[in-house]
């Protein structure tokens, strides 16, 4: 059984999931409704369709686990919407905040050579615009370690490696302030009880909320370079 649009966004859901958290790769029903929004007996409709299929398994008490065909379907389907993000921020000049319902919506449909093409126009990305790392053809992710800027130490020199947000506005703003995945700045300084970052980048000292801080992941400037896989 092939698996369809929706399988295919539950298998790569359920993967980011898992790859996130270090080690453990059970995730929770719960985990992958928030995720996807959606209820519960919806999650467990599809968790059973994915079983009979041969995607995951589902132990009692531990969650779901993708079998190494999943987790194939699921890198695939990562890979495809990533690049495909890439290619229409890069090569078609789309803005960074367009770019992901349209991804999924193309990448249902784009071949893999199509997808090798739009790779190769891009020159051959290791992470998506928005910061999220992009398998090899031969499905192998690389790994990417980094935490949230809120809870980073003050002055040292960061790098920006992912922005946990797909939010349109949030989006923009941080644009318009240099705050992208590779972007480099110091953290001077955080004022207390949750109030304000400030950061230094090019030379132009920037304050931005707690909350907002939260959605941006943080890393050293050598590990934004991912190795290759």
């Amino acid at each position: 059984m092939s698996a369809s649009a929706a399988m295919q966004e539950y298998l790569a859901e359920a993967y980011r999931i898992a790859y996130y958290q270090d080690g453990n790769p059970y995730i929770s029903t719960s985990a992958l409704a928030e995720v996807m929004g959606v209820s519960a007996p919806a999650v467990t409709r599809m968790v059973q369709r994915l079983k009979d299929a041969g995607y995951l398994e589902h132990q009692p008490y531990k969650g779901i686990l993708l079998t190494p065909k999943g987790e194939q379907e699921a890198l695939r389907s990562i890979r495809r919407h990533r690049l495909v993000e890439v290619f229409l921020v890069n090569v078609m000049q789309f803005g960074w905040d367009e770019v992901h319902d349209a991804a999924d919506t193309l990448g249902e449909s784009a071949s893999d050579d199509v997808v090798a093409r739009m790779e190769q126009m891009a020159h051959f990305p290791r992470r998506c615009p928005h910061g999220e790392p992009i398998p090899g053809p031969d499905g192998r992710m690389p790994r990417v370690r980094d935490y949230p800027l809120s809870e980073q130490a003050t002055g040292a020199t960061y790098a920006i490696s992912r922005v946990n947000t797909h939010d349109a506005p949030k989006l923009q703003y941080l644009g318009q302030m240099g705050l992208k995945p590779g972007a480099v700045f110091d953290l001077v300084s955080r004022a207390p009880f949750n109030g304000p970052l400030e950061l230094r980048i090019n030379d132009q000292a920037i304050l931005i909320g707690h909350e907002l801080a939260g959605v941006l992941r943080v890393c050293s400037p050598a590990e934004f370079e991912l190795k290759a896989v």
